[in-house]
């Protein structure tokens, strides 16, 4: 088993050269909880710091900020957890959401595999 990384976005740029087999499956919160406790490879911007605050406060999930956003390379055997966001606005001008901002967003777990 190689490396499970934790970021809120996926970039073709992350995987290797060629073809390879990816498969993407749908978790809980939950789960994403112990995968974490377990030990993650955080690769999120620090810049997100709204985003991460969310990510805490909402699911309890509590994964280290690097100082600056890392680049991400994976290999055959790593996995990569991406907890998608749609329908948060812009911060422009702020550094937070609403509650009601949050309230309206909607949150999905996935575990990208690379075989």
């Amino acid at each position: 088993m190689g490396k499970i990384y934790f970021g809120f976005a996926i970039a073709d740029s992350m995987f290797p050269v060629g073809k390879i087999l990816i498969s993407r499956r749908d978790v809980s919160a939950e789960k994403v909880r112990e995968m974490v406790k377990a030990g993650v490879v955080p690769c999120l911007n620090p810049s997100h710091a709204a985003s991460i605050a969310v990510m805490r406060d909402r699911f309890g999930i509590d994964v280290p900020i690097p100082e600056k956003a890392p680049i991400v390379a994976l290999e055959p055997g790593d996995s990569l957890i991406v907890m998608g966001i749609s329908g948060l606005p812009r911060l422009e001008g702020r550094h937070e959401y609403t509650s009601e901002e949050v309230a309206r967003a909607r949150f999905r777990f996935g575990v990208y595999e690379i075989d």
